[in-house]
């Protein structure tokens, strides 16, 4: 007896799922609301808002809650794109990407850890200047002196050793 191929799902339960999980976003904050984090399904962080009592707190600290929050957000992310794709199995890639997603871990800053400040930037007067100003240059290609020899001179004369390579 032959097995009957699995009937196929109504095109608009798939359009319902894809429109879904394009629209799906996750919001998470912090339990003292200094930061809140939107993802996308992809677990991308689509926004990230910074509150006034952010002020009150060191730069290690405000790594940490958008780490921990922009965790909170991922996993949730994950969790609600595996329930909108449940129907179609729980193997393969994507489910192992959600799988991973759920368990992901992120570094966080030593409590007390010294962040170092930031340099001031110098104006760019200043500062080396590493590409030249062209803009006195003529517009065309300049001309181009002829070589000392040609390809075919230098390859006739053999293999050469070059102390500097």
């Amino acid at each position: 007896m032959a097995d009957k191929p699995a009937p196929k799902k109504p095109a608009n339960d798939r359009e319902a799922m894809v429109e879904a999980l394009a629209t799906l976003s996750v919001d998470a904050s912090s339990p003292d609301g200094a930061v809140s984090v939107s993802v996308n399904t992809d677990g991308v962080m689509t926004r990230l808002r910074v509150s006034e009592a952010a002020s009150r707190m060191s730069p290690a600290e405000i790594a940490d809650a958008v780490m921990r929050t922009y965790q909170e957000a991922q996993q949730g992310s994950a969790k609600r794109s595996a329930e909108l794709m449940a129907p179609l199995g729980n193997a393969g890639y994507l489910t192992d990407r959600l799988r991973w997603r759920l368990g992901f871990t992120p570094s966080f800053q030593q409590t007390g850890e010294p962040v170092a400040p930031v340099p001031p930037r110098t104006p760019a007067s200043t500062e080396n200047v590493v590409l030249k100003d062209r803009s006195a240059e003529p517009a065309g290609p300049e001309e181009q002196p002829e070589p000392a020899e040609t390809d075919d001179q230098y390859y006739e004369q053999g293999l050469r050793y070059n102390p500097s390579w």
